[in-house]
């Protein structure tokens, strides 16, 4: 047996002076710099990469945020920030030598207010919560992730989140009107409100998506939304795939905006369905679930439309909701596709990337071909409307090579949307998991400019330094426009 090196000394002085500093400012049980006990926070929904971070703060109050993070600013520490974990691009995964800033315990909704249709919330509350809060007196929150019953709104905003119904209601970033955020210095700022716009720089946008590199937001104010007088749905199945994409494509051509607009493949079908016992049709190869809300006159003309575009396209199958409880049983099956295909797999690795709508049976049509390639399966489930495709690839991690090639299959996914117009991400992220695929989408040019933005609020790298931009810079030196020094290639990420 080999001897492990003994740590080094100076290191642990150092860890330990930390987590005794950031105990004066969390006291009690906020900050876990026990291994064992910062277990649970070494992966995100990524789990194929893991890292025990140096130590764990959980703060309370904005107050304790603005502190700790000061004194890392002061002291030179990295800071993951990390909201519930559901990250499905490694976004919150740890580092060795850095702070995990856990926001959990922000899990409160602060005000309501129906008069101008707004929520002001902490980051720690989730997106179904939200609309649990306001549904009493018939609102909602229209963003709604698959794992909106976990994920957070601070985590919605650091991946600008979409969800089904974003089609018509949009992203995160369409429904978020404010937010309060500490940056590494420790200053409070506030960028947006109730209001629908303000003079000068829109600095809410560019906070939102900014994936934790730019600070901590410690409070959202999102737009809320009367729920519609009516909401139908349509389930639809198709021999093949290509014409089912061809169906989504004319529905939006026809000027039809439904509410939410998905598809699924024949694997996601049998998977959902044995799962969740939603009714799916099983000799089908695609199903579109297509959902028309508005008023009921509205919503009975836009079925009949909808109906006929789906038979011209050669659909096999079409049912239609009669009631509230058989739309969201025929919501079920979707919103619980990722767990149901977890059921027919050993592990998966879930896909995101957008193309344009047209593209569908053209990509769809390629990804048997990867799917063949590299000999795994695949299982489609995507928010057909917006273009925004989740492909589960499947594969055995206890089988020597097999996640290689679910991230080379999944590579090459994401090389195909940018070629086809498409983009790297609709909602998850770019994280770790498509750092190294940036400059497939962007130039050197595009990515200096975009890091001279991160070293406008963090001028020294602090803040989830790792994620997103496939190459360190000092901000110092992204400060000359000349210069491109200072790069240093990030090491392989540690592995489960």
């Amino acid at each position: 047996m080999v001897a492990m090196p003994a740590p080094d000394r100076s290191v642990l002085d150092r860890r330990e002076k930390i987590v005794s500093a950031l105990r004066e400012i969390v006291p009690g049980e906020g900050v876990i710099a026990n291994d064992v006990a910062m277990r649970p926070y070494e992966s995100d929904g990524l789990t194929a990469y893991r890292q025990l971070p140096m130590v764990v703060v959980l703060p309370e109050t904005v107050e304790q945020v603005s502190k700790v993070l000061r004194y890392c600013y002061e002291n030179g520490i990295k800071v993951v920030p990390r909201g519930a974990g559901t990250s499905l691009s490694g976004g919150a995964l740890p580092l060795a030598d850095g702070v995990l800033l856990g926001l959990g315990k922000f899990n409160k909704v602060l005000e309501i207010d129906y008069a101008n249709r707004a929520v002001v919330a902490q980051p720690g509350v989730t997106n179904l919560g939200i609309t649990k809060a306001v549904e009493g007196k018939g609102f909602y929150y229209a963003p709604d992730p698959s794992s909106q019953i976990a994920c957070t709104i601070g985590g919605n905003v650091a991946e600008n989140s979409g969800g089904v119904h974003c089609l018509k209601y949009g992203l995160t970033t369409n429904n978020v009107l404010g937010v309060e955020m500490v940056l590494i210095t420790g200053e409070v700022v506030r960028f947006g409100s109730k209001y629908l716009d303000a003079e000068g720089y829109d600095f809410l946008s560019l906070i939102i998506g900014s994936e934790g590199l730019l600070g901590v937001v410690t409070e959202v104010t999102v737009r809320i939304l009367k729920k519609p007088e009516t909401a139908r749905a349509l389930l639809v199945g198709f021999p093949t795939s290509e014409a089912a994409g061809d169906c989504v494509a004319k529905i939006i051509g026809a000027g039809i905006i439904p509410g939410g607009m998905e598809m699924m493949d024949k694997p996601a079908i049998h998977a959902s369905e044995a799962f969740v016992k939603a009714g799916y049709p099983l000799d089908v190869e695609a199903l579109l679930i297509v959902e028309l809300d508005g008023p009921e006159a509205e919503v009975d003309h836009l079925i009949e439309r909808v109906s006929a575009i789906a038979k011209d396209c050669g659909s096999s199958t079409l049912r239609i909701s009669n009631n509230e409880e058989e739309r969201l049983k025929f919501w079920a099956g979707r919103k619980a596709a990722f767990p149901a295909v977890g059921r027919i797999s050993p592990d998966y690795y879930c896909m995101d990337g957008t193309i344009p709508r047209a593209k569908l049976p053209l990509v769809l049509a390629k990804m048997r071909e990867l799917s063949e390639k590299y000999g795994l399966l695949v299982a489609n489930v995507f928010h057909a409307g917006d273009g925004n495709l989740h492909p589960l690839i499947l594969y055995d991690a206890n089988k020597p090579g097999e996640l290689q090639r679910a991230e080379n299959f999944g590579n090459d996914i994401l090389r195909l949307c940018v070629e086809v117009g498409g983009v790297l991400t609709g909602e998850h992220g770019v994280g770790v998991e498509k750092r190294d695929l940036m400059p497939v989408m962007f130039n050197k040019i595009d990515l200096d400019q975009q890091l001279r933005v991160k070293c406008a609020f963090d001028d020294k790298g602090l803040l989830n330094p790792g994620k997103v931009f496939p190459e360190l810079h000092r901000c110092a030196e992204m400060g000359r426009m000349h210069v491109h020094g200072g790069k240093t290639a990030f090491p392989d990420l540690p592995r489960f």
